[in-house]
């Protein structure tokens, strides 16, 4: 299949579909400068060792070399804009064509392209900002990063006295229940489910295209390499995501 039919039937599922559930993975935030996890030589992973949240809880000394790497080291999410592909996604929950973006991103970039909070699952949680892991207490990055200039380290919570940490969800953390049981009913109930830029490796979020699939609905995967789940899928587009979605739905 050429490039130009590869286009043509993405854009016709797209066209043919009434409730689309779209699906971010590291690939569609790249192409703003922020780096996948996986990618040998160039996967965050493969330069920084993952911090396990129990580690994270238990020990104090952890929990500073965290905020040192996380207030001191090279954060590419701090400066990153929405690129091709986060407009293109925009543009297709305006149109009304999407119901829901159910990301594995933490780089808010999907709020900043438009989309209400609301309509964004995050099942990973948000780097954007930090909460007490005890009350639930919402903290701003800046004044953290503040305390953290004055005292060497992030004080615990002023409201309870619990251990803050950025609202990501770190290994060994579970995923929020709420969040979850949402994604879950949003992939029963559309009729396209669109992977865009997600290797489909990391569980229980790679399990959602299955279920929508069980579910009936086509499944379209959009992704530069191959995923595991490009034998059940009705469509596959090995391609680069700005670009191929931004031409498909028209956004530059």
């Amino acid at each position: 299949m050429t490039r130009s039919e590869r286009l043509a039937a993405l854009r016709g599922k797209i066209e043919d579909a009434e409730n689309i559930v779209i699906f971010t993975g590291a690939g569609v935030s790249t192409e703003s400068g922020i780096p996948d996890f996986r990618s040998p030589g160039t996967g965050l992973w493969t330069k920084i060792k993952p911090t396990d949240f129990n580690d994270f809880v238990s020990s104090a000394e952890i929990r500073k070399k965290s905020w040192e790497r996380k207030f001191d080291g090279d954060d590419k999410m701090a400066n990153a804009t929405p690129n091709r592909g986060h407009r293109a996604i925009a543009h297709l929950m305006d149109l009304g064509k999407a119901s829901v973006v159910v990301t594995q991103n933490v780089d808010n970039l999907h709020q900043v392209s438009g989309i209400r909070d609301e309509k964004v699952l995050e099942l990973h949680g948000n780097a954007k900002f930090a909460k007490c892991l005890t009350c639930d207490e919402r903290y701003e990055l800046d004044d953290l990063e503040n305390q953290y200039r004055a005292d060497g380290e992030v004080q615990p919570c002023a409201i309870c006295g619990g251990i803050i940490k950025t609202a990501t969800i770190s290994f060994g953390q579970a995923l929020p229940q709420d969040v979850l049981m949402y994604a879950v009913y949003a992939s029963e109930h559309c009729d396209l489910f669109l992977v865009v830029g997600s290797s489909l490796q990391v569980y229980p979020a790679a399990s959602l295209p299955e279920l929508a699939k069980r579910s009936g609905a086509q499944l379209v995967i959009l992704n530069r390499d191959p995923t595991p789940l490009d034998v059940i899928a009705d469509l596959v587009v090995n391609d680069e995501i700005g670009p191929t979605l931004g031409e498909v739905v028209g956004v530059n």
